[in-house]
């Protein structure tokens, strides 16, 4: 963070069209309502009901099949189902449910204005529901971290004993391993009044407000197994920015998190909440093989189709390639199937601000126990990484220009 590159220009990637799609889902979200409340309750019920172990666990990686591998319920598949459904399916409804933040391979326009930042938590990803007497906590993959009393409203049988069956909340949370917390990181539903459809401004409000009121932000006791906390939110100029990349913890960082003031919550990964990082807010940032090392080329898991191409998660999905069919059928590949590359020497190669080539070599099947495909930003994000990082200087300078140009402005009205 040297001061004296802050005010140098900043030069927005080439490679990026990810500001086109931030001013897409803002026009999107502002134009399509979601039944919220419906979502919320069905959600709530889903995840407490879905509690027998055998169904939840992680499927063993040497006895899964590619056929249990490849069933997937569709994209449509009504909530009201949800807890009917076990196993693999399960499991990849509940991933479904989770706002996945895109990574951040490009600085968004107006950053000190219209975005907050904190520093994210590292540990386990995973919704936590208080409901009818007890709390549980569902991994991305669905299937169950906890299930314990705790002082969330209608969290254990103590407390809000002559709530109704409507009295649930439901909160977005990262399980911290070493100091045994859940630092909450965003809310869903509190008392079962849903939030889906507010802003992110307004969810951290509510969540400040009601969090430390309910007594959950207290220490252990038999009523309540494990500590929430909540995170530090900054205005993303450059004292909050800096608060957040080098400020003082008590949990181990894992990049930074950005989020758009008018985001609502939504599922799925979305342009309007970003991570980044960089070695210094975060212990990984190049990602590892399956035994943890950083490979020498850049890897990438991406989902075979029906006619051979190869996408990303995104929807709509990100094509990166093509396979043979001759192929597919010799190595047994079906669709559904996730698949792993490393990228070649010639590497991707952009046109417009648009992905055109990429130089993809077949490794084999991706983990058996992993549910999706990475997206198109976490490519990138790992591609500019090894090639050119953005960096802080980047976040401070792009506020630094957007700071110049209004001042500018307002110097010409009170001009004329």
């Amino acid at each position: 963070m040297a001061p004296s590159d802050h005010r140098r220009p900043y030069k927005r990637p080439a490679i990026s069209d990810q500001q086109r799609r931030r001013d897409h889902s803002l026009l999107r979200q502002a134009q399509n309502r979601l039944d919220a409340q419906q979502r919320a309750r069905c959600l709530a019920s889903s995840i407490l009901s879905l509690e027998n172990p055998e169904t939840d666990s992680v499927p063993d990686l040497d006895s899964t099949t590619g056929q249990e591998q490849s069933e997937v319920p569709p994209k449509e598949f009504d909530v009201r189902q949800a807890s009917k459904l076990r196993g693999v399916e399960a499991r990849r409804w509940f991933a479904r449910q989770l706002m996945l933040p895109e990574w951040m391979i490009d600085v968004p326009d107006r950053l000190s204005r219209d975005w907050y930042v904190f520093a994210r938590p590292a540990g386990k990803r995973c919704f936590v529901v208080s409901s009818n007497g007890a709390t549980v906590s569902r991994l991305r993959n669905g299937s169950i971290l906890h299930r314990f009393p705790s002082a969330l409203p209608s969290g254990s049988r103590s407390r809000d004993a002559s709530g109704t069956s409507q009295s649930y909340s439901i909160m977005d949370c990262i399980f911290h391993e070493p100091d045994q917390t859940y630092y909450v990181i965003d809310i869903l539903c509190w008392r079962g009044y849903s939030l889906y459809d507010c802003s992110a401004e307004f969810r951290f409000f509510w969540l400040n407000s009601k969090l430390a009121e309910s007594g959950a932000c207290g220490p252990p006791s038999q009523y309540h197994r494990y500590r929430f906390s909540l995170i530090p939110v900054y205005n993303c100029d450059h004292n909050g920015l800096s608060a957040a990349y080098m400020g003082a913890v008590p949990y181990m960082k894992d990049g930074l998190l950005f989020y758009n003031k008018e985001a609502k919550y939504q599922t799925g990964n979305t342009p309007l909440a970003l991570v980044w990082k960089d070695e210094n807010c975060s212990q990984y940032v190049i990602d590892t093989d399956n035994q943890g090392n950083i490979p020498i080329q850049q890897q990438v898991v991406l989902e075979l189709q029906d006619d051979g191409k190869l996408n990303t998660s995104d929807d709509p999905p990100v094509v990166f390639g093509c396979l043979d069919s001759d192929f597919v059928h010799k190595s047994g590949l079906h669709s559904g199937n996730l698949l792993r590359f490393s990228i070649g020497d010639n590497g991707l190669s952009f046109m417009e601000e648009r992905l055109d080539k990429a130089d993809l070599c077949y490794i084999g099947k991706s983990n058996r126990a992993r549910a999706f495909a990475d997206s198109y930003s976490k490519i990138v994000f790992q591609h500019m990484v090894r090639h050119s990082p953005l960096k802080m200087d980047d976040f401070l300078s792009s506020i630094t220009s957007s700071d110049d140009q209004e001042n500018q402005l307002n110097d010409i009205e009170m001009t004329g």
